[in-house]
């Protein structure tokens, strides 16, 4: 089980793998570091893999605060201001906990900004966005266009893709895809998910078999990618 610490006065969640081993930057969905995003931080430690949430909201999260909730907090967001937050906690990865190497993994509005660290930071080894809210109509509080920074990775990318996405039109995870396949280094691994929402990792839309399958399939994949990347 990981624990709640402090890192340069951000909250964030640890979950320790081995010693001197791989580590991964955890970048949440719109639950902020709910119950079911500790779930996974303590099942990559588990796999040996140190894993570092985090907290996008310095706090609140679905275990005690309601989605419209967070989704207002949202839109005070700053990319500039998160984007330093990551990059304090992937120093601490790599300093203080010890992390050999380190990859990025994220889900909706942490799966587009892992897409705009690693186009900055080209430190990290592998980065995984799962159904990434990257729209090509930026929302009012982003400054950046991900499907256009994507191409400034350098790391091998694995972005699973939902084709029922309200958020995000087939043509814009088409556009993120030639973007990332532009690339002169870094491989690209795609997954397209018929009939799958936005969220599908989230267990409270497994009701829906597309989403439950979507997840079955993608979890895995992205586990070892990142085994991969980071060993």
């Amino acid at each position: 089980m990981g624990e709640t610490v402090t890192v340069a006065e951000l909250t964030a969640y640890l979950a320790r793998g081995a010693a001197g081993g791989a580590g991964t930057l955890m970048l949440p969905m719109i639950t902020g570091i709910g119950a079911q995003v500790r779930d996974w931080a303590d099942e990559l430690a588990g796999r040996g893999i140190t894993a570092l949430v985090w907290d996008p909201f310095h706090g609140p999260s679905s275990d005690d605060t309601s989605i419209d909730e967070l989704s207002r907090l949202l839109l005070a967001m700053d990319d500039d201001t998160v984007l330093a937050e990551h990059r304090t906690l992937l120093d601490h990865l790599l300093g203080e906990l010890g992390c050999r190497a380190a990859g990025v993994l994220g889900w909706c509005l942490g799966g587009r900004l892992a897409l705009l660290l690693a186009a900055r930071e080209h430190r990290l080894a592998g980065v995984a966005a799962l159904h990434p809210t990257v729209p090509s109509d930026l929302a009012p509080q982003h400054t950046y266009d991900a499907i256009a920074e994507a191409a400034a990775i350098t790391a091998p990318v694995m972005v699973a893709y939902p084709s029922a996405d309200t958020l995000v039109p087939v043509a814009d995870f088409e556009a993120l895809q030639a973007s990332l396949q532009s690339r002169q280094r870094g491989a690209t691994v795609s997954l397209f998910h018929p009939g799958a929402d936005h969220g599908f990792s989230d267990r409270g839309r497994h009701d829906k078999p597309a989403n439950a399958e979507a997840f079955q399939l993608a979890w895995p994949q992205a586990l070892a990618f990142l085994e991969t990347t980071t060993r």
